[in-house]
């Protein structure tokens, strides 16, 4: 609905304005609005906006382009929690006037001509002028009939009056626009990185070389190697007991041997449910030492929330209207066709709902009383919504600054719904986008999706090993791993990833031979990169990049650049608060050297075209002096990636902002 001035447009907006966009504390977000009315008189808006303490604020837009009616600004929430704004617009008497007036001097006018259009400059400074100052310099020389007109104009058209104007308005016709709401999270929502690895596969193996199940002591050793990488989140898969009817062997077999740990997601035994631990791994003294660990080494614990059962969970006694029964009287088991999974019971929601959200609530509730802030879920788009919307709510009325990731590999509709419903992030499609017009897109619409949905590039996860890492070699997994931490400002890496773990169970398949599923899988870190068979000082090289560079940690401000060749993929990011500039360059070919012209689109990095730049290659240290057009070559030999960091070349005069 349009009011006395039109404001149409607004951005951030969800679905209309049903659902809040997403920010996180100091973030730059960028607020901007169609803004018009009717004739030619200059319009003008301004952004107000209030955060959790209630404080109102007001900051001016600025138009954008020109004859767009497009108007922009940035907000920067300091504060966690619930924030509005909304666009005001109004009508610019001073603005119109000063348009006017110059056009007409231009146009050589005289003072005759311009007497009505003085006089109407010199009210409209009345409003805003005290009985001294420059504004009132400045009308009592419009109304001076012995001036020359040039002497009339000039103060009033002065950078000083001009910008106390600007500054202090005089506001005409004012409309108000509607209330907007941005959910600011703490900084982990957008940016970390993130390390999986499965507790019971931390405790090594015996002199016969037999593997021992690891427990949350050995887990909390195993800490250091994930710190040293520079990981900010290390997220375990269940730790609950495990059920023992239907329970799976090895590979995912319907025959386990009676040494068979079966799957942690089959959650539920006589020894507890989702609010115990199994008693393999330790107790809850354990599990609290363990995330004080963490924490020293600036480490964050993110747990699996599965909501699921093993057919001997205590719930399938107790709560027996939790699961769907069949016709044959038997309760269903979960289902991905052609993937079975006879040892897991998923839940029923709709047979007592009030009884299911009361007892999810209750089992997530156990674990952020214990410190846990991060929760992964498992397949969240088999569960309804508005439980989802409902849950996080609930949980961040208290604990705002938990944090809840959508393990969900699903339909658009479905992973940005979740978004909206309050997810903080969402695994995406990324495992599969391989091509550079795939990258591409995917990339952009991450980007453009950003206010309802942050997405968490995993590499890899326990149930993925995609084709182009079965086949590709080590140049690949380290192609992968560049492109996933500088994409997002969020990536993921499952255990395993840096020792190029790439044999699948059969051909076809994307599961792992050995599933770590359905088996213990220790892994000697130290012999591996001891012999040069390990991705670490990589993985390590790029968090130290990502940490060091604000530009990484920003997905608003990715644009991608134009290269010569299919097998190159460029894109750059902007940090708007310190102006930090990164440009990456990504071979996609794992087997030959690739190269090509990357064309730098200067002007979208804050530059004019025929500036020229040195960019400083982070991974090489190489220094070069770049323009518009640039040649580059990667040989994955040497390196997958060029990351860059450019500044304009100093002994360039600087350009006046405008």
């Amino acid at each position: 609905m349009t009011g006395r001035l039109g404001i149409d447009d607004v951005t951030p907006e969800v679905a209309g304005g049903r659902d809040p966009a997403k920010a996180v504390v100091g973030e730059h977000v960028p607020v901007t609005a169609t803004v018009w009315r009717e004739g030619h008189d200059a319009v003008a808006a301004t952004v107000v906006w209030s955060g959790p303490d209630g404080v109102e604020r007001t900051t001016r837009m600025s138009e954008v382009g020109t004859g767009l009616d497009r108007f922009a600004t940035t907000i920067v929430p300091d504060a966690a929690g619930t924030w509005t704004f909304r666009v005001d617009a109004w009508g610019d008497p001073w603005a119109t006037w000063t348009h006017a007036a110059s056009v007409k001097h231009a146009a050589g006018q005289d003072a005759d001509e311009l007497a009505n259009d003085l006089e109407i400059g010199a009210r409209v400074l009345d409003l805003k002028a005290g009985r001294t100052g420059i504004l009132r310099d400045a009308a009592v020389a419009l109304r001076d009939t012995s001036l020359t007109l040039d002497d009339r104009l000039a103060l009033a058209l002065g950078k000083e009056v001009q910008l106390a104007m600007h500054d202090d308005p005089v506001r005409e016709l004012l409309t108000e626009g509607v209330d907007h709401t941005l959910l600011v999270d703490r900084r982990r929502a957008a940016f970390g990185s993130w390390y999986e690895l499965f507790p019971r596969s931390t405790g090594g193996v015996d002199k016969d070389g037999v593997p021992k199940h690891g427990t949350l002591k050995t887990t909390a050793k195993a800490l250091d190697r994930v710190a040293q990488m520079g990981f900010d989140v290390v997220y375990f898969p269940p730790i609950h007991p495990i059920g023992r009817l239907n329970r799976k062997g090895k590979d995912n077999t319907l025959t386990p041997t009676p040494d068979d740990v079966g799957s942690p997601w089959a959650i539920g035994a006589e020894e507890g449910g989702h609010d115990a631990i199994h008693p393999a791994l330790g107790t809850f003294k354990d599990f609290d030492a363990l995330v004080r660990r963490a924490r020293k080494l600036d480490l964050e614990v993110a747990l699996d929330l599965a909501l699921q059962a093993a057919p001997d969970h205590p719930w399938a006694t107790e709560h027996p209207e939790f699961f769907t029964v069949l016709p044959d009287g038997t309760i269903a088991y979960a289902e991905n066709p052609p993937k079975k999974y006879q040892d897991i019971y998923p839940l029923n929601f709709d047979n007592d709902p009030d009884a299911a959200f009361a007892e999810m609530l209750r089992i997530t509730m156990v674990w952020v009383e214990r410190g846990v802030r991060i929760f992964r879920v498992d397949n969240p788009h088999t569960k309804p919504t508005n439980f989802w919307a409902w849950l996080i709510a609930t949980v961040k009325q208290s604990h705002p600054d938990v944090l809840f990731l959508a393990e969900a590999f699903t339909r658009p509709a479905r992973l940005y719904g979740l978004g909206r419903a309050g997810f903080t992030q969402s695994y995406t499609y990324f495992t599969w986008r391989t091509t550079k017009d795939e990258i591409v897109e995917f990339a952009e619409e991450i980007r453009d999706r950003w206010d309802e949905s942050r997405a968490n590039l995993f590499v890899n996860t326990p149930d993925i090993l995609p084709e182009h890492l079965q086949v590709g070699g080590p140049a690949m997994f380290a192609i992968r791993a560049a492109l996933a931490s500088t994409l997002s400002p969020t990536w993921g890496v499952y255990s395993g990833f840096e020792l190029y773990e790439h044999e699948p169970q059969k051909p076809g398949s994307e599961e792992y031979l050995h599933s770590e599923k359905f088996e213990l899988r220790p892994r000697d870190w130290v012999a591996a990169l001891e012999e040069g068979r390990s991705l670490e000082p990589w993985i390590t090289r790029l968090n130290e990049i990502r940490r060091a560079h604000p530009a990484l940690q920003q997905m608003r401000t990715l644009h991608v650049h134009t290269v010569d060749n299919d097998a190159l993929v460029a894109f750059s990011k902007q940090d708007p608060a310190s102006g930090d500039t990164v440009l990456v360059i990504v071979s996609l070919d794992p087997h030959q050297a690739r190269e090509g012209t990357v064309h730098l689109d200067l002007p979208a990095i804050g530059l004019a075209w025929d500036d020229r730049v040195v960019a400083h290659d982070e991974v090489t240290g190489e220094t070069y002096e770049w323009g518009t057009d640039n040649y580059v070559r990667l040989d994955p030999q040497r390196a997958v990636a060029h990351i860059l960091t450019i500044h304009r070349k100093p002994e360039q005069p600087e350009r006046e902002l405008t």
